[in-house]
């Protein structure tokens, strides 16, 4: 069984894992900043995503994460973004959507590049833009040299996930990508001590 474990993160690791103590709205699945991601709307991608994978003949375990963690992390990714890009008002170009789509990544091919990411055919344009438009706040930043700006800017954003998928996992890793550890029957951590709810 070939594997495209998903990447533990979008654009050079630049994902925030220290999530707010607000509460969450009835039927989100995250809320990220000014927008909430319904579980009704991670369900439909999810149900897209995996309909993508067996047409690629590839199966959930592949991935190396649950699929429905790996489209709620693109989801996340792609608010974030949206909202950082909408701050420093970077404008993205159809033409430029289109080239990044042709890009084959680590994969050798556009189509297992975007399946590696959480992105099903249906929101691939989506995910193109908000990945060519982090690599121009970077450019805008100083290139290089602005990547630490980046994460600073990526991590001021902090997810707020919905408790039901367990405790997030702070110590994110190609050997244990998943977004977040089982906390158990009864709330208790197994193996790893939950992260401290940070100020948000």
């Amino acid at each position: 069984m070939k594997s495209i474990r998903v990447a533990a993160a979008a654009a050079a690791a630049v994902v925030a894992l220290t999530a707010c103590s607000s509460p969450m709205q009835a039927g989100a699945a995250a809320v990220v900043g000014n927008e909430r991601i319904s579980m009704s709307e991670l369900n439909a991608d999810t149900k897209g995503y995996l309909a993508a994978l067996k047409q690629a003949k590839l199966d959930e375990s592949a991935l190396g994460v649950p699929a429905i963690q790996a489209v709620l992390q693109r989801l996340v990714n792609v608010s974030v973004t949206n909202q950082l890009l909408a701050r420093h008002k970077v404008q993205v170009s159809e033409t430029e959507v289109d080239t990044a789509l042709k890009d084959p990544g680590q994969f050798e091919s556009p189509e297992i590049n975007l399946l590696a990411n959480g992105v099903a055919p249906a929101d691939a344009r989506e995910y193109a833009h908000a990945m060519v438009g982090l690599t121009k706040l970077q450019t805008q930043f100083g290139g290089q040299a602005g990547q630490q700006r980046l994460i600073e800017e990526f991590s001021s954003i902090k997810p707020i996930y919905n408790p039901r998928f367990g405790a997030l996992n702070a110590q994110r890793s190609q050997e244990n990508p998943a977004l977040f550890v089982d906390t158990g029957r009864f709330g208790k951590l197994t193996q790893q001590q939950a992260p401290q709810p940070t100020e948000g």
